[in-house]
């Protein structure tokens, strides 16, 4: 019976719609970090949020390997990776990795995190106009499969989109990529050339420029690109295709004669729209509040700022730089928390839309108890309320925070910090780069059938029961997952000095420590959900009005 009422609220309630990501990153270099780790992470990281362990294998020589099209797809068999479009040359051995929509890292603590950007109308292909086949989550999953070193995954990347051409599989975006290690951090940028490309025409297949963060730096990407002059003599710090500048050349966007810098983001950007710089504006107030004056968007009480956009500043993206120092350095849990970010008390919260506002009992007005920061289109219409794009998002598929660390062995130090759905309401959960596998839970979902044994759903699950009475419900949420994710940090150190003495004897009995230990959070985690649907939906019936 409880199947049946589950399947029919998620019918009723959960109205997924996949359209293009929107994927918000942040990297910080190990002396901005407050560990000394090297941090990466990545939001909304596309529909398919099964994760699961690719062990390391061996080929022989001369063999093929496929390039996929439907790597992404959460419909298809957790095995399939799609339609192949094309092959390059295998390699004879292989590094074990988790995959999952956008792949994220390898055993050897090689990470990557991925956000669609924006491009020239001029420069967007498609499968049915060109030739390009290499999408970016196949060059990634590629890329963790060789190499352990960032700045050898960005050159190899970059070669395979200029040998075998970018195609786009997130709209019809480019695509940034942030590629670390335990020591540094690359920002690599991505551009399509346009239709009619073929490998015969001897032309580069992809326009790219890669930039070295600093190490006691920062930085955010929200959809957009963030590299601006580049030196390509400087090749300690960037890392660019043959035809970097002369595309934009070619196309007019660029005059060489011109007194003019030529700055990258500008060169093949369309003009900024604020789902972009509303992050970067956020980022920056965040982490480098002091850094210059930046724009003030905090509503300081006034429910009416968000609606007066007349009167709103307008900043160019020159304001704000391809990095920062952050003025206190940042730590996992605020990246976690960067990530949860509903754009609280500034004017793109739309929790504090005053479409919200009802009398209370003693005439004045207050929030009702069904304000969200995640009203859906409907609602939106409803109570004519703009949209406003947050960084978590209630269709967040899945997303990551990676803490890489030198200092331990690869095996223990790094750290796949994962949630599913809307990190808003999923807790955190680690996954060690030495795991052999992934629990059941968290490699179990179809977009198209419940499943009581998928954490994915039942998240998602308790992240639409919300909407009957968010105000109220999201304090049982945090009641449950805010101890839970406590609890995990405290222990940290704890669970991996035990990992570390096992490892120093027997390393496959420390892998195997740590998988468990791991696969338990992740069914907790699924418990944990469950048992929240089964109360909320007593809590809030509308039995009881």
């Amino acid at each position: 019976m409880l199947k049946k009422i589950s399947l029919l609220l998620i019918i009723l309630l959960s109205g997924y719609q996949y359209t293009s990501n929107a994927c918000t990153i942040i990297a910080v270099g190990k002396k901005a970090s407050a560990d000394g780790s090297v941090i990466i992470s990545h939001t909304d990281t596309g529909p398919d949020s099964r994760i699961f362990v690719v062990p390391a294998m061996t080929f022989k020589p001369g063999e093929k390997a496929p390039v996929y099209w439907g790597i992404q797809d959460a419909d298809r068999d957790l095995y399939d990776d799609g339609i192949i479009l094309g092959y390059i040359p295998q390699v004879e051995q292989t590094y074990k990795y988790f995959q999952s929509a956008y792949s994220h890292v390898n055993e050897y603590q090689l990470g990557l995190g991925e956000s669609t950007i924006a491009q020239r109308e001029e420069l967007v292909c498609t499968r049915e106009n060109g030739k390009q086949i290499m999408t970016i989550e196949q060059a990634q999953i590629f890329a963790l499969q060789r190499f352990k070193k960032a700045r050898d995954a960005v050159k190899f990347i970059g070669d395979l989109m200029t040998k075998y051409g970018f195609q786009p599989s997130s709209g019809d975006g480019a695509e940034t990529l942030v590629v670390a290690d335990t020591e540094e951090i690359w920002v690599l940028e991505i551009f399509g050339v346009g239709p009619g490309w073929t490998p015969e025409s001897g032309k580069p297949g992809a326009i790219w420029a890669a930039e070295r963060l600093p190490d006691d730096k920062a930085t955010m990407i929200p959809n957009w690109s963030i590299i601006k002059e580049i030196n390509a003599k400087d090749k300690k710090n960037f890392i660019v295709s043959k035809n970097y500048k002369q595309e934009a050349i070619d196309r007019g966007w660029y005059d060489p004669k011109s007194d003019k810098t030529f700055i990258w983001q500008e060169a093949y950007s369309p003009l900024p729209v604020e789902y972009a710089t509303s992050r970067f504006w956020l980022f920056h107030t965040t982490f480098a509040p002091h850094l210059r004056e930046w724009p003030d968007r905090y509503l300081h009480g006034n429910p009416y700022k968000g609606i007066q956009p007349y009167f709103q500043i307008v900043e160019p993206l020159s304001i704000y730089p391809f990095a920062i120092k952050p003025e206190k350095k940042i730590s996992v849990q605020d990246v976690m928390a960067f990530q949860r970010s509903v754009y609280k008390g500034t004017i793109y919260d739309m929790e504090d839309d005053p479409a919200w506002l009802v009398p209370g009992k003693d005439g004045k007005m207050v929030r009702s108890p069904l304000a969200t920061p995640f009203p859906g289109s409907d609602m939106r219409k409803l109570l004519r309320i703009t949209y406003r794009r947050p960084v978590a998002r209630h269709r967040g598929h899945y997303g990551m925070v990676l803490q890489l660390r030198g200092w331990l062995p690869d095996a223990i130090g790094g750290v796949y910090w994962v949630y599913l759905d809307n990190p808003y309401f999923s807790p955190y959960v680690p996954i060690y780069a030495g795991n052999l596998s992934v629990d059941d839970s968290y490699k179990t979902y179809d977009p198209n059938k419940y499943d009581e044994n998928s954490a994915r759903w039942a998240i998602d699950f308790v992240d639409n029961l919300a909407n009957l009475k968010f105000q109220e419900a999201i304090k049982d949420v945090r009641k449950v997952r805010d101890p839970f994710e406590a609890k995990m940090f405290s222990e940290q150190k704890t669970i991996e000095q035990k990992a570390l003495d096992m490892y120093n004897d027997n390393p496959e009995k420390a892998q195997e420590y740590l998988t468990n230990y791991s696969n338990n959070l992740m069914q907790e985690v699924t418990d944990m959900f469950l048992e929240l649907r089964n109360k909320m939906i007593v809590k809030y019936t509308n039995n009881r009005e």
